[in-house]
């Protein structure tokens, strides 16, 4: 079988890496790639630099990365859409539900695989920690707590911490949980003299009654992305920042002094740091990509996903805007 012919649309800092990522990949081909402002980082090399999607579509290819900036995701997703490509398109979807929607359903009706870059769920620690919530080793899930800090980063100018990291989070906890979100309170601070948000803070609830927070920021000189899932059996402790993931046992052993006895909930066990194979994301991702085209497997994270994950970030922009809870469910 031919190798899929691949191009890639937008050449900033996560197109680069799709490019990077793309040349790797077996079984496919990068054929072209394409940015209306050119080639910053010298992606290109002897391929035909586009300067739009449709010169992109133009050399023949199979399945696309939507790689641009967020406000243009509807406008070149619908384009691939309707000259039969498979796209991935950067998270998230789109900058509004409505363009997500209309996303969604192009590629649907077409019967093409639409899939968005949520990269966290095939960071390897999450990926263990995911098997193991399915394996029973938690027990019953009680909590998932995200951290997602550090510096400011000059790569975004069109969206918000909430849309732009807080995305990650929402589609890794639906993902961990397998249950999506129910009701959300949040609030937000603008620091840095920008139009949009640069922390946020959020308390959740999804459907099956996980209960859930997440601080989120670009305020932060700590670069952190934590994950805990607390649970009957004891907790999980995944850093997606070097793929390491521990769990933090629920003691069976008493302990004899009184006033540490009755002071805690539950007791201490043994800590064990769990050796994992350490992948990396983006080829993992390119290659779930791959393997949905082809109809080998479907494990990329869909657009009808990628909107639900869309609802929630507007839902905690619009609770923070309000000081109200919002529901999600309807």
């Amino acid at each position: 079988m031919a190798d899929l012919r691949v191009g890639i649309i937008g050449l900033g800092m996560m197109g680069r890496h799709h490019a990077r990522v793309a040349r790797e990949l077996d079984g496919v081909q990068l054929v072209a790639v394409a940015d209306a402002y050119g080639d910053p980082h010298g992606v290109a090399g002897d391929l035909p630099l586009c300067g739009s999607v449709d010169e992109l579509i133009a050399q023949g290819i199979d399945m696309a990365v939507c790689a641009v900036p967020t406000g243009l995701h509807e406008e070149v997703g619908l384009t691939l859409a309707a000259a039969g490509v498979h796209t991935m398109v950067e998270k998230p979807i789109a900058s509004t539900i409505e363009g997500g929607v209309k996303l969604a359903e192009a590629f649907e009706e077409a019967g093409l695989v639409g899939a968005v870059g949520h990269i966290e769920r095939f960071n390897p620690a999450l990926q263990s920690l995911r098997s193991r919530i399915e394996n029973g080793d938690l027990g019953d899930v009680y909590q998932v707590a995200t951290r997602r800090q550090g510096p400011f980063p000059s790569r975004i100018a069109d969206v918000g911490v909430v849309k732009d990291l807080g995305t990650h989070d929402i589609d890794l906890t639906a993902w961990l949980a397998q249950s999506p979100y129910k009701s959300i309170s949040a609030r937000t601070s603008t620091r840095s003299g920008r139009p949009h948000e640069d922390m946020v803070t959020a308390s959740c609830q999804l459907a099956n009654g996980v209960i859930t927070s997440h601080l989120v920021n670009w305020l932060s000189p700590m670069k952190e992305r934590l994950t805990v899932v607390t649970g009957e059996m004891g907790a999980f402790v995944a850093d997606t920042l070097t793929a390491d993931l521990t769990f933090y046992e629920n003691g069976t052993i008493n302990t004899e002094w009184e006033a540490v006895s009755n002071f805690r909930g539950v007791s201490e066990g043994n800590i064990t740091r769990l050796a994992l194979t350490k992948r990396e994301p983006l080829k993992a991702e390119h290659e779930a990509f791959r393997d949905a085209v082809l109809g080998k497997r479907n494990d990329v994270v869909t657009m009808r996903e990628g909107l639900n994950t869309l609802r929630v970030a507007e839902a905690m922009i619009d609770s923070a805007r309000t000081g109200q809870m919002v529901d999600v469910t309807a």
